[in-house]
């Protein structure tokens, strides 16, 4: 939707000449519909979620992650930053995403509202001319353009160039060892808070993570145990 919305964008501005003014409109238009259904879903997810706590900024280890970038990742430099189920984006990413949901989109969304009704029959929008919002529109269309190629260059920087890809695509992402003993550690922690012990009991929250880390213990166990289960099938076929 977003590579419909900048083609014709471009074509409606004059930038380009392909397909003609006429139906460039009548493309973005639809693209420019469905992007804002999908926008309504994405808010509604994030508040349902609490996903929306991924995006809210933080400074700290800011600067190490600009240098990684930069210079770092050019070195093999270890990533400033670890993923977290609790904190999936790293503090540039937070910052970008943040401006981007909640500052361009927004404006993107509202100069395009006014450029689709102003003078309009039904519901017009009056206003003494355009040259403002187009203007405004325009710039975030620039804006938007360049995030998106950084965004694919930035694919290219996971553990091999098409693992943030398919990320992306399947919702799962490869993490080292080291990574996965701190991801369950928070996990562990974090269950242990939510979970509120029977009444009459003295459970505190390091009995409560014993007893998370036990029932861990004994999930690897069958596991392995199905694991084996499933070779011995393998080698009777």
């Amino acid at each position: 939707m977003v590579l419909a919305l900048i083609f014709t964008g471009f074509e409606i501005h004059g930038t380009t000449n392909y397909i003609g003014f006429e139906q460039a409109v009548f493309i973005h238009d639809i693209a420019a519909w469905a992007f804002l259904v999908l926008i309504v879903f994405a808010i509604f997810w994030h508040l349902t979620t609490n996903e929306f706590k991924q995006y809210v900024p933080t400074l700290q280890n800011l600067k190490a992650q600009v240098n990684y970038y930069l210079v770092g990742i050019f070195a093999n430099a270890p990533h400033p930053t670890k993923k977290r189920t609790l904190s999936k984006l790293n503090p540039l990413q937070r910052l970008t995403y943040f401006a981007l949901k909640i500052v361009l989109i927004p404006i993107m969304v509202v100069s395009g509202l006014l450029f689709m009704y102003f003078n309009y029959p039904d519901i017009p929008v009056e206003m003494a001319n355009l040259e403002i919002i187009a203007l405004i529109h325009t710039l975030g269309a620039y804006l938007v353009l360049t995030f998106l190629i950084i965004h694919l260059y930035l694919i290219t920087t996971g553990h091999t160039l098409s693992s943030n890809l398919k990320a992306m695509i399947t919702g799962w992402d490869i993490v080292d060892d080291e990574e996965v003993y701190d991801i369950m550690e928070e996990i562990i922690d974090e269950t242990g808070k939510r979970i509120r012990p029977l009444e009459n009991t003295e459970l505190g929250h390091e009995e409560t993570k014993e007893i998370l880390i036990k029932a861990l213990k004994e999930t690897e166990v069958k596991l392995n145990e199905e694991a084996l289960e499933g070779q011995k099938e393998l080698r009777k076929h």
